[in-house]
């Protein structure tokens, strides 16, 4: 029992495991602020254009089986509008933070070379070593 015990706790502690549970909370913590924006400003400013359309009551009856295909088609606008904003967030999201990054430093070309005879370092477009004065290749 004490290896079991032992063994879960190495598991619980584990880094991914961990970071998971932090993710899934933080998951339904923002999933109450899409929801909110959804329901309370998006499909209010939807119903202006589309009159309170409801497919709710959509259903087919097969051999006294009543299929509900509307509810399945309100879930699926309900999907694709919370895929839209959350992508529009995350979209937000990531805009603002690489305003906020420093800019990477840029590698500049070289200005010289070493010359192959002498080694000593020399322009990059120098055809004779100012040192040496060997003839260099380009």
């Amino acid at each position: 029992m004490k290896q079991i015990v032992k063994e879960f706790k190495e598991f619980i502690m584990r880094g991914n495991v961990i970071d998971l549970a932090v993710g899934v909370i933080i998951g339904g913590a923002f999933q109450a602020i899409v929801n909110s924006l959804v329901n309370d400003i998006i499909n209010p400013l939807l119903s202006i254009f589309l009159k309170d359309i409801d497919f709710s009551s959509l259903t087919l009856n097969i051999l006294n089986a009543k299929i509900a295909y509307g509810s399945l088609i309100n879930a699926i606008i309900t999907f694709l509008i919370n895929g839209i904003v959350i992508f529009f967030i995350i979209k937000a999201i990531n805009t603002a933070a690489s305003l906020k990054k420093a800019p990477e430093a840029v590698e500049e070309a070289p200005t010289t070379k070493v010359c192959p005879y002498c080694f000593s370092e020399i322009h990059i477009d120098a055809t004779r070593c100012p040192h040496c004065t060997s003839q260099l290749e380009k």
